[in-house]
């Protein structure tokens, strides 16, 4: 298992340990923040509320024969 290390840094800081990675390693932290963005974004999505009515509307009027899956 690798170690974790928490830091804090400012953004410029952050930025420029950036700057020194090479073009693998940039690409390497791109996939790790996208996928962090996607969970983040899914997550809050799940927990919106009006997303949830939304679902209930769709989940009934499929239960009551108004609405078809189209594959």
């Amino acid at each position: 298992m690798p170690a974790i290390v928490k830091l804090q840094l400012s953004l410029q800081a952050f930025a420029q340990a950036i700057s020194s990675l090479d073009l693998e390693e940039k690409r390497q932290l791109q996939e790790i923040i996208e996928q962090q963005i996607f969970e983040a974004e899914e997550a809050q999505y799940e927990d919106d509320v009006e997303t949830q009515e939304e679902i209930k509307v769709i989940r009934a009027e499929y239960a009551l024969g108004e609405s078809i899956t189209l594959f």
